[in-house]
């Protein structure tokens, strides 16, 4: 599994992990996110239960696992939950799972035996990890009812989930970033078509990070975008036709 670098100062860093060469071509490529602070690691998407062996070694590379004590879910979908039950092995007793409050009662499902649940209020929530607040900002509807992306106001980079996600041919070769936003359109639009339910949700989450200084955008599927890109995506997927009129693609 691939470690790229999107964030670092003294003692903060961001890390995104992913395009395993190894994973089997008919799973989709997710993103997993790794946030190290004095110390301390917070784990964020940690993936579907058969990219947890890769997974494992690459967090390793970067932290001890008893020096992880925060988790991050932004929704209930197993390409990013269904590891869970083996993180709960690893992970020290006590490590906080942050995930929408709703799906607390889906997700023990995959087992959470050590690990305690902190179910975040539908109005989002900080996160403190040392002297660091993480935001959990509401993306509901964007596409799942109960969703929160991780907003990071140190490194400006928000995780935003399924916001921003594409696919594209080749998986494992992919780049982690976007350098041509218009070619990269063709690979956001028929998921965002199909996944989207409605302009109304898309729209309220826009308004509420556009106050928001981003300087990078982290889906859970696909490439980084940044700088101008972010703005760029904002406005485009604001206007797109989403939904069950929408003639969507996938």
């Amino acid at each position: 599994m691939k470690g790229v670098e999107l964030y670092k100062d003294a003692d903060h860093r961001w890390l995104i992990l992913g395009r395993d060469p190894q994973k089997p071509e008919n799973i989709m490529d997710t993103n997993q996110f790794l946030v190290l602070h004095s110390g301390r690691g917070v784990l964020a998407e940690p993936g579907g239960i058969e990219l947890f062996p890769p997974m494992l070694r690459s967090v390793l590379e970067y932290i001890a696992v008893e020096d992880i004590q925060d988790v991050f879910v932004s929704h209930q979908d197993p390409d990013l939950t269904s590891s869970l039950g083996l993180w709960d092995d690893v992970l020290p007793n006590g490590t906080t799972v942050h995930g929408p409050w709703m799906w607390e009662g889906f997700l023990r499902h995959f087992g959470l035996d050590h690990m305690e649940y902190k179910g975040i209020p539908d109005e989002g929530s900080t996160i403190a990890i040392g002297g660091l607040g993480l935001q959990a900002i509401p993306a509901h509807f964007c596409h799942s009812s109960g969703n929160f992306q991780l907003y990071d106001p140190e490194a400006k980079l928000l995780m935003s989930g399924d916001m921003g996600m594409a696919v594209e041919p080749g998986q494992s070769e992919v780049p982690f970033f976007c350098r041509d936003f218009d070619s990269h359109i063709r690979h956001m639009e028929p998921l965002h078509r199909r996944w989207m339910p409605s302009k109304q949700a898309i729209r309220e989450w826009a308004e509420r990070v556009q106050h928001l200084d981003i300087q990078l955008m982290a889906p859970q599927h696909g490439r980084v975008l940044w700088g101008e890109d972010v703005q760029r995506f904002l406005n485009w997927v604001c206007e797109l036709d989403v939904g069950p009129s929408a003639k969507a693609g996938g």
